[in-house]
């Protein structure tokens, strides 16, 4: 599937690959993991939800985040992201991995614009003081959280407690934090809890 490149409306140079499908009128937006340790827009998790996602008639827009900022401007680029995606689309869903996974949550928090979120492996808190566990108390939207259950990287305990506590589905996985050789199943846990709401 060939991507289509996007420069993301905002303040911070935001570039973007539009993983578009004909005739969608869905689409999710696909938050990378960390920068600072590689995570791109290329991750291997988000194209394998995205091909999913393609298969089953949704689009996919996959960024890349602007210059570093602890959490605020990422999570600045995921709302122009979102909107992004508002202009060019009826339904908008939300995914990340890793850190991608907290950006998500915590932009996903106070909106009322969003079909679902899928965070995959989320961080706990991020530098710049975001707690993730609390901001699921403020998410409308249905919210799925995937975690590995050998995952020593990412501090995805509290996540996890929340979101079973406050009725969210969440789904263990038998890996690691990078589910490696696992992008297949990953996807299809993702997509399956996505499609349905999109």
């Amino acid at each position: 599937m060939k991507a289509d490149p996007v420069l993301v409306p905002g303040g911070r140079d935001v570039r973007a690959s539009h993983d578009a499908v004909p005739d969608a009128t869905s689409v999710v937006v696909a938050c990378p993991p960390h920068p600072q340790h590689g995570g791109r827009r290329t991750d291997s998790r988000l194209t394998a939800v995205s091909d999913t996602l393609a298969n089953h008639g949704v689009a996919t827009l996959r960024f890349d985040y602007g210059a570093w900022d602890e959490g605020r401007g990422e999570r600045e680029d995921a709302r122009n992201a979102i909107a992004w995606a508002h202009d060019h689309y009826e339904t908008v869903g939300l995914f990340g991995f890793s850190f991608g996974g907290a950006i998500a949550l915590l932009t996903a928090a106070n909106r009322d614009d969003l079909a679902a979120v899928s965070a995959l492996a989320p961080a706990g808190s991020l530098p710049a003081g975001f707690d993730t566990a609390t901001a699921l108390e403020t998410i409308s939207a249905p919210t799925q959280v995937v975690y590995a259950t050998r995952d020593t990287t990412a501090n995805w305990q509290p996540v996890v407690d929340r979101a079973r506590a406050l009725g969210y589905r969440v789904d263990e996985l038998s890996a690691d934090h990078f589910f490696v050789g696992q992008t297949q199943k990953v996807s299809r846990c993702v997509c399956d809890f996505l499609v349905p709401h999109l």
